[in-house]
């Protein structure tokens, strides 16, 4: 009997679950597959937006968001059609439910667990397939489907659940190639963000016509030191750094950042002497702010108003 078994909401970033829905089903086929829905929440940022892990008599599907992603597990032969379909739905209503802050703020795993309810609701309309016959265009979404088909994910690419290998991001089926990791797009700029921004751009600016000044002081009196202007053009650099890291998408790009960060710090040790206590803190506490928008700002999936 084909059919949908249990869904999942799982925040892309770092695969936290939002909400699931309540299964019980104990058997060791589904234990299996629930061990491949957390492998695959931890990979999900590296992934494309609509995928499939086929796994002997059961498939999961899943579509991701605006920073959110939707799993559901069902038996091989439910349609994909239909799991797209009703994956769709979740996304609809989990977004009109629940804003973006609250999902990005999120830190207690399943905190929005009375979504299962709607999850329950829309799994029992999908499992009877006769009452969906009036509730949705299956031409249009069959034809979404063959032209944009699911990522193909073996469970090969997976490896083993302890330690699990690089998950390659390759072509979607008769798709071609899709962009890779640094190519993706960021969620939409807040107003902290911008602030932190264009704070990060004066104290460049800050830095950058101090070690010209220091050059100049070189120039003239033959006893200053050159580290100096190292120190000021090192902190130009890292914060310009740091705006490019908010506007851009890279690879391990929280770490670079915190990296860049502790530069920031560095720079102004070192010229102590030069600054006040004033001077430091804001340069610091600005740095500090530009680490935390770059956090914030994660990647985002393809926008929710596609037709699957």
């Amino acid at each position: 009997m084909s059919m949908i078994l249990s869904a999942s909401v799982v925040r892309v970033r770092d695969g936290l679950p939002l909400s699931a829905s309540t299964d019980y089903d104990q058997s060791t086929g589904m234990q299996e597959c629930r061990k491949y829905f957390k492998m695959l929440s931890k990979k999900l940022s590296q992934l494309p937006d609509r995928c499939t892990l086929k796994t002997g008599q059961y498939n999961i599907n899943f579509i991701s968001s605006l920073g959110v992603s939707y799993m559901m597990l069902c038996t091989e032969n439910y349609p994909s059609v239909l799991a797209f379909c009703f994956l769709d739905e979740l996304q609809k209503e989990f977004i009109t439910t629940y804003n973006m802050m609250k999902t990005n703020t999120a830190i207690r795993p399943y905190c929005f667990i009375e979504f299962d309810n709607f999850i329950q609701r829309t799994k029992q309309r999908y499992n009877n397939t006769r009452s969906l016959s009036t509730k949705m265009n299956l031409a249009d979404m069959q034809t979404e489907i063959k032209l944009r088909p699911p990522y193909q994910i073996s469970v090969s690419e997976l490896g083993s659940a302890n330690g699990f290998s690089h998950i390659p991001v390759g072509e979607y089926k008769g798709t071609g190639k899709i962009s890779a990791a640094p190519h993706q797009r960021l969620e939409p700029v807040t107003l902290p963000g911008i602030v932190s921004f264009v704070l990060s751009l004066l104290c460049g600016a800050l830095n950058l016509i101090r070690g010209f000044h220091a050059i100049e002081s070189l120039l003239q009196n033959e006893g200053e030191d050159f580290s100096y202007v190292i120190a000021f053009f090192l902190g130009t650099a890292a914060c310009l750094y740091q705006c490019y890291l908010f506007v851009y998408y890279t690879g391990w790009r929280n770490a670079k950042s915190f990296l860049t960060f502790g530069l920031i710090c560095l720079c102004n040790m070192y010229l102590y002497e030069l600054r006040n206590l004033w001077q430091l803190f804001f340069h610091v506490t600005v740095g500090a702010l530009c680490t935390l928008q770059i956090r914030l700002r994660q990647p985002q999936g393809k926008s929710p108003d596609y037709n699957v």
